[in-house]
């Protein structure tokens, strides 16, 4: 590609607490993009640093010039929130987006850069194949929720935890990132564009040599709930009244059934339910039916409140003919419209 033709590039990089890495980080960044034909800046977010990780990233900016832009949280909102800031913040066509910790190698971008365009792909993401963590604590885990994320959501890649993506801007704008939910972002993502259009690539992986990991088996749990919401919202988020309506309706014709059994048992075998447990298990589903297909009549009312409030469709267009624009084009008009060609004849047919 040439600079002409090479897209704009943004960066986006959230960190807290890094003030060892803000240095080589920036300087491997410079060194990653030395290359690149097209215009880049590199955001960092700052998510609320205790240790002056923002008084470090300043420096730079003065050292490297004002592509480098700080953008500061007034407090730890959390790595997901940094995120999003750094995307709503960026101009460049395509976003990148890692970690600041420098295991990610900002070297690699140029190349998925080039990978996603040849592959007309929206969003990239980068594989760890031979990752420098610990076994038990990160490696282990990870794997497990990788697979059990691509059975869920239906987007399998091998690697949600990579923070090194590069994405369309255009795409990831139109995706809300709340929560802890940047390790499904591929997941979101294939909520606006087909699966299809998501690739993964073998990215380099190096060990932490300065700072904290941020990152416990505590997240393990976290993420199964954090599926859940997924899950949710992928299938539902338009139509939440079949999602508590099934349940309710199960729920009601267990109840119902048992309710028939019991009532079988009482009125023609003179049988006592009273003091049964099965009698108490059928009045609860059936309470429990009905409150689940209230809740889902509530749901849909809140589902079509906030589509109409927020202006939001339940669909994306990818693309639509210019031409039309315009309120007087393109209309059928019985004096202008075209004839359809008659395909040419075919010669041998002619000379039979």
């Amino acid at each position: 590609m040439t600079e002409a033709t090479t897209p704009s590039l943004s960066v986006v990089i959230p960190m807290f607490n890094e003030i060892d890495n803000v240095s080589p980080m920036v300087a491997r960044v410079h060194e990653g993009l030395a290359d690149y034909q097209g215009a880049w800046e590199l955001l960092v977010v700052d998510d609320g640093s205790t240790d002056g990780t923002p008084q470090a990233l300043h420096k730079e900016t003065e050292k490297y010039g004002t592509h480098v832009r700080v953008i500061e949280l007034r407090r730890n909102f959390g790595q997901t929130a940094a995120m999003q800031a750094g995307i709503d913040e960026a101009r460049g066509e395509l976003i990148a987006t890692l970690d600041g910790d420098l295991q990610n190698d900002p070297a690699d971008i140029p190349r998925m850069v080039d990978h996603l365009i040849e592959n007309d792909l929206d969003l990239l993401t980068g594989w760890r194949k031979n990752r420098k963590d610990d076994l038990v604590l990160r490696k282990i885990p990870s794997r497990i929720a990788n697979r059990l994320i691509g059975k869920i959501t239906g987007v399998r890649i091998n690697d949600y935890g990579c923070s090194l993506k590069i994405y369309k801007s255009s795409v990831i704008k139109q995706v809300r990132l709340y929560g802890e939910m940047h390790r499904f972002i591929p997941a979101w993502v294939a909520a606006v564009v087909p699966p299809s259009r998501i690739g993964e690539i073998v990215v380099k992986h190096n060990a932490r040599v300065a700072g904290e990991s941020k990152y416990g088996i505590s997240r393990t749990f976290r993420v199964i709930l954090d599926l859940l919401s997924v899950y949710f919202f992928m299938r539902y988020r338009a139509r939440p009244g079949h999602f508590f309506g099934s349940i309710g309706l199960a729920l009601g014709s267990v109840g119902g059934l048992l309710l028939a059994y019991l009532g079988f048992l009482k009125i023609f075998l003179g049988e006592d339910i009273g003091t049964r447990p099965l009698f108490l298990i059928s009045v609860v589903c059936v309470i429990a039916a009905l409150q689940f297909l209230t809740t889902g009549v509530l749901s849909e009312l809140i589902s079509r409140t906030y589509f109409e409030s927020s202006q939001r469709q339940q669909y994306v267009i990818y693309n639509r003919d210019a031409e039309c624009d315009d309120e007087e084009t393109c209309w059928a008009n019985s004096s202008e419209m075209k004839q359809p060609t008659a395909p040419a004849a075919d010669s041998n047919t002619e000379n039979s």
